[in-house]
């Protein structure tokens, strides 16, 4: 198995009715932006991290049509800050030299 292959990968074409119908219901209550992989990354990397040895496909299933867009949107916040380049180490030294030069002055 690989190393980053989740358990469950193996139920996605299974699963991605339950997928597309949660993408179109969060457009219609007003999410546009979220996009069937995220969905599923939201799925794999915190839902279902800890994956279980018998899984059904009807849990998988009551999972994603049990989704909140709340706790979706929370994901996808951090997800971003932890992905934004803000805060790349070469920004973080372009700051403190920016700092540094202020001080100076």
């Amino acid at each position: 198995m690989k190393k980053n292959h989740h358990p469950y990968e193996r139920y996605y074409h299974r699963l991605k009715p339950a997928l597309v119908s949660k993408v179109e219901e969060f457009r219609l209550l007003g999410y546009g932006a979220v996009q069937l992989d995220s969905l599923w990354n939201y799925f794999i990397k915190k839902k279902w991290k800890n994956a279980q040895q018998d899984i059904r496909i009807y849990q998988l299933v009551s999972d994603i049509i049990a989704l909140k867009p709340g706790d979706f949107m929370n994901y996808a916040t951090v997800e971003s800050y932890r992905s934004s380049s803000l805060l790349t180490e070469q920004n973080r030294e372009e700051i403190q030299n920016l700092f540094h030069s202020k001080k100076e002055q």
